[in-house]
């Protein structure tokens, strides 16, 4: 499944919305060194109940804008 997000870096909170049909995810790590890339990574696997290594970043690795993709597995989990 391949999902668009918003990232929001040094936000006050961790929290995910979904705003126009597209998931806006604040993160409290800045977007240095890759940090909120592995935050969001983190937040993602809580949100949708997979585990990290399930959830990749397709495209945008350094823009606000990103293509996740949460491969298979995690997929038949979510429908569980």
């Amino acid at each position: 499944m391949k999902i668009n997000v918003r990232v929001v870096p040094r936000a006050s909170r961790r929290e995910v919305k979904t705003e126009n049909g597209i998931l806006k995810v604040y993160l409290t790590r800045p977007a240095i060194d890759g940090e909120a890339n592995i935050q969001l990574i983190e937040v993602l696997a809580d949100h949708f109940k997979v585990k990290k290594y399930d959830i990749e970043i397709v495209q945008g690795q350094h823009s606000r804008n990103k293509v996740i993709r949460i491969e298979d597995g995690g997929a038949k989990r979510l429908k569980k």
